[in-house]
């Protein structure tokens, strides 16, 4: 079979954001990836896993053309052949650490089984290809916006300014000997985006959680997209600081605790600012410093990962 790969995602901004139909950015991260295999050129541990996932999520798919509520026309059958003959998903993509490995899975589903599946143009099919996306991954998450396999299946960043309101970008262009990055922080906690999720709605019950929400988290948050957009690095780290420090009063059960300390002490020194990268709990973290050497350094007994320079 021809094999396709789909790429991990990394959130840049947006993280819940995105939810109440605000203003997100994502791009592909090109290190981590996976494809649909049959057993053969996959360990057995690994088949055994992701084949048995594969079958639960082959039920509910087959459980939305049953009840007619089936967004896109999938060729079940043949996806039910293949489970039985040895197929898996083969990733490198750490599950629960917030960079889309259940949205490349769905991306790949869609990209074999689809029947007459849309093409890949945001600007024609993007809206669609979301909604569709967006059902489909809600097996993994309860509710999903469709944006991670969305950016899986197109490979291309991303810009989402609201529910009906999707573009391709372009990033500034990375500067390879800048002291500053943007990276990842291994936390080596999985996390369950579910829990996360249903957390958030819980707080998005009260009125005065919602009005903050909006006039301070989604403000700084809008910020940080147009001031990196723009390459403006110096105040995109004074905007990343307000999101960093509203977070941590904020969303602090998102954040493990073992990070608490860290977080709060790049607030306070300026060192660097740590966000969530993704629905948070775990998983990698996302790190904004204006001298990578330094923060590395600091955070040593860490697995860091840099995304960006400027």
């Amino acid at each position: 079979m021809k094999q396709s790969l789909f790429h991990a995602k990394v959130l840049l901004f947006g993280e819940y954001g995105i939810l109440e139909n605000s203003s997100g950015l994502s791009i592909p991260h090109d290190s981590y990836q996976g494809t649909l295999k049959f057993q053969s050129t996959c360990n057995s541990k690994e088949f055994f896993y992701s084949n048995l996932e594969l079958k639960k999520y082959s039920k509910f798919l087959f459980f939305l053309e049953k009840k007619r509520k089936n967004l896109a026309s999938l060729d079940l059958i043949k996806l039910d052949e293949d489970i039985q003959k040895g197929i898996s998903f083969y990733s490198n993509i750490p599950q629960g650490y917030g960079i889309g490995s259940s949205g490349a899975l769905v991306a790949a589903i869609y990209e074999k089984y689809a029947i007459n599946k849309l093409k890949k143009c945001v600007k024609k099919h993007g809206i669609s290809l979301k909604k569709i996306f967006s059902q489909m991954e809600s097996f993994f998450h309860g509710k999903s916006s469709g944006i991670d396999p969305l950016i899986c299946y197109l490979n291309l960043p991303l810009l989402i300014r609201s529910e009906t309101n999707i573009s391709t970008t372009r990033i500034p262009d990375k500067i390879i000997k800048g002291k500053g990055a943007i990276f990842l922080l291994n936390s080596g906690i999985p996390t369950r985006t579910s829990s996360m999720i249903k957390f958030f709605f819980g707080k998005l019950k009260h009125d005065k959680f919602k009005k903050i929400l909006k006039e301070e988290f989604l403000k700084y948050n809008e910020k940080c997209i147009e001031t990196f957009l723009q390459g403006d690095f110096q105040v995109l780290l004074k905007y990343v600081k307000l999101l960093s420090s509203w977070v941590f009063h904020h969303f602090r059960p998102m954040i493990p605790k073992n990070f608490w300390k860290i977080w709060e002490e790049g607030l306070f020194t300026n060192l660097h600012y740590l966000k969530l990268c993704g629905s948070g709990g775990g998983g990698f973290i996302l790190v904004f410093t204006p001298n990578y050497d330094l923060s590395k350094e600091k955070l040593k007994k860490y697995t860091t990962e840099v995304l960006f320079r400027f």
